[in-house]
Order: structure tokens, then C-alpha cells, then sequence
């Protein structure tokens, strides 16, 4: 499943504001596409950075349709498409000069359970949030967890990170799979931990997913946004963890059941 395409014949047919905001390792466009209001509050929304979770980038496209509830949001269905391709159509899909390094990091020709971008790099780690101090970070190019050599040294967090800072967004939303939970908390200071948990509480509702914290994660986009920018930011873990990475399209309609409206909710409060 050619999930790249796919969201570049969307992005080509969108009749609303949209930009590239960037490139991937291997040259692929980053998409964004605006729904709603310029003037007031702007959220970001970002799907698959991971690479086996390309199934929500197909959720994103559900989340634009449907809308924003107030102000405006800015979508990037597919955060990580190197290693979205890499992970449906193995060494095929990346340029020849990384076919052996990818080949020996990952110890075979099997790429479907592959987090990182197409430099062996997990972009969920590589935000300058207490870098490099989490609990399963790893520093050397792997399937997932590899902090990066720097912060910030992966060309898609980086251009996440620009367009963040010059959207100043009043509130990210993360889409990943799997577990029906969702993740909030950065060490933010009780004041701010509790205009989040307001926030949050919006989208617990709409979605039925429980509350849940890792402290003893870091590096993450949200990570980034609540500490650096302290903004209200999300992960959500959509998809049961019942089903086995990664999930396909027949997890699809499920997924979008329980979020399509989650984002719409959320921007209401905003």
C-alpha cells in the first residue's frame, strides 16, 4: 500500500490552504493542509512518525474532512513517509546507497515492525526535550529509539520543529497506534498540568481512551511543545492493543469510530 501516494493525489485535490513544509531523508514532500479560520487559535495535528503506524495518516485524511469545531488546525498526515514506504515495501523503497546500512541495522529484509526514518533515526526522540535521557533511548542508528546524533538532526523533526515555531500553535495533537490511551503530561508545573488536564479531559471524552503518563520518556514531539513551548500537547495512541504492529486498513474504520471527531471536540475549547 502505497500510503505516499495516496496522500499526495489529497494533497494535490485540496482546495484549501496547504503547504510542503518540508522534506524527508529521501526527498519525499511533508504535506500540510489547513482546515478552518485563520485568526484565532491554531492547532497542529501530526500522523505516522513512526513508520509502522502509516495506518494514521488514512485517519488524518477523516480528520480533515470532518473539520475543526473552532478556530483552525494544520494536518500532517504522513510525518515520516521514508519509513512508512520502508516499512510496507521493505529496501525497494528507499535510494540504493542505503539499502546495505538499513539491511545490517535491521538484520534482514523484513521492515514491517520499523519505527525510524530511512536514516535509521526515531523522530519521537530526536526533539531537544531532556534528549536523550529516556528510558529506552538507544545512540546508535536502529529500528526505533535511536536518539540521533544531535537534536533535531533528522530533516523531518526539523522541519516539524520550523513550522511549529512559526505557526506558534495553541495547542499539537500526536496521532501513533496502538493502545487506546492517551499521553499528556511533560514535568509542565501544576498550574499549567492542570489547564492541560482540562484540555485533555475533552479529548478522553470524545474518544473513550484513558489517561496515561510515561515519565520516564522523552525526546517526543509533545515533549517538546509542553515543555519548550508550554502549550497543551497530546499523544494518542489510537488503534486496540489487541492487534499486532502494524495494523492495517481493516483496523481503519474502529480507529476512526472512536477519533473522528476528536479533534473537532478538542478545538472547541481553544
Amino acid at each position: 500500500m502505497d500510503v505516499y501516494s495516496e496522500i499526495s493525489r489529497f494533497y494535490q485535490s485540496y482546495r484549501g490552504e496547504k503547504r510542503v513544509i518540508g522534506k524527508s531523508a529521501e526527498g519525499r514532500d511533508l504535506y500540510a493542509l489547513f482546515v478552518g479560520k485563520a485568526g484565532g487559535a491554531v492547532g497542529i495535528c501530526q500522523y505516522a512518525m513512526h513508520a509502522r503506524e502509516w495506518i494514521t495518516a488514512f485517519l488524518a485524511l477523516e480528520q480533515i474532512e470532518r473539520g475543526v469545531g473552532g478556530g483552525g488546525a494544520w494536518f500532517i498526515p504522513l510525518m515520516n513517509p521514508d519509513g512508512a514506504l520502508l516499512s510496507v515495501y521493505g529496501l525497494a523503497s528507499v535510494s540504493g546507497a542505503r539499502r546495505s546500512f538499513l539491511r545490517e541495522i535491521n538484520g534482514g529484509a523484513d521492515f514491517s515492525l520499523w519505527k525510524a526514518n530511512a536514516e535509521a533515526v526515531d523522530l519521537n526522540v530526536n526533539f531537544p526535550a531532556r534528549w536523550g535521557t529516556g528510558r529506552r533511548n538507544v545512540t546508535y542508528p536502529a529500528g526505533e529509539n535511536y536518539i540521533g546524533a544531535e537534536p533535531l538532526c533528522a530533516p523531518e523533526t526539523h522541519a516539524l520543529r520550523d513550522f511549529t515555531l512559526a505557526v506558534r500553535p495553541a495547542y499539537t495533537v500526536s496521532y501513533h497506534t496502538k493502545g487506546e490511551e492517551i499521553y499528556w503530561r511533560f514535568h509542565q508545573p501544576p498550574f499549567r498540568a492542570l489547564r492541560d488536564k482540562r484540555h485533555v479531559r475533552v479529548l478522553q471524552k470524545s474518544t473513550g481512551y484513558p489517561l496515561k503518563e510515561a515519565p520516564r520518556s522523552a525526546g517526543g514531539y509533545k515533549d517538546w511543545c509542553v515543555e519548550k513551548l508550554k502549550i497543551p500537547a497530546f499523544t494518542v495512541e489510537a488503534g486496540s492493543d489487541a492487534l499486532s504492529h502494524p495494523l492495517g486498513k481493516e483496523a481503519l474504520p474502529e480507529i476512526v469510530r472512536k477519533n473522528k471527531n476528536a479533534v473537532y471536540d478538542l478545538s472547541k475549547g481553544f
